[in-house]
């Protein structure tokens, strides 16, 4: 398989990426982190806040593009208030975190497929989890069962 870093260079502003990333490092939030450090930073532990804190003055904070699905998703059911509108809120977040959209590339996809058996079956798990694996982002997640992935760098 191709290195990620040769297949996404275009995503990475100059002199960024994989073994480019400064002290504190471009760190992955899981969905249910975006959505806490935006309006229930208490719920995240101290690794977590201590990381995002970190990524706020170096390198920065990313959410995989399936996480918008899943904000959206969020906003629409009534599970989370939004500001105006679905859009309004999914921008008022990735603004609030300073966050970029990591995209779902045919490598990313890839590696959702193949990610072993106990790793959760949600799709957007995997795919969160894919996008960690390929950008070798470590992913700020409270989910146990990824954290168990030997594959990812998780922090909680």
């Amino acid at each position: 398989m191709v290195r990620c870093y040769q297949n996404c260079r275009r995503y990475y502003p100059a002199n960024r990426g994989p073994g480019r990333l400064g002290v504190g490092s471009l760190i992955l939030l899981d969905t249910h982190v975006a959505v806490w450090a935006t309006v229930e930073p208490r719920r995240l532990s101290r690794a977590a806040v201590s990381a995002l804190k970190r990524a706020r003055v170096s390198d920065g904070m990313a959410i995989s593009a399936i996480s918008l699905w899943e904000l959206a998703s969020l906003f629409t059911r009534g599970r989370l208030s939004t500001y105006a509108s679905v859009a309004a809120s999914i921008n008022q977040i990735l603004e609030t975190l300073g966050a970029v959209v990591r995209p779902i590339t045919p490598e990313v996809a890839i590696l959702a497929a193949y990610l072993p058996f106990d790793y959760p079956r949600d799709p957007a798990d995997r795919l969160i989890g894919a996008t960690a694996q390929a950008e070798a982002l470590p992913l700020v997640t409270q989910d146990e069962k990824i954290r168990a992935c030997t594959l990812l760098k998780t922090i909680w």
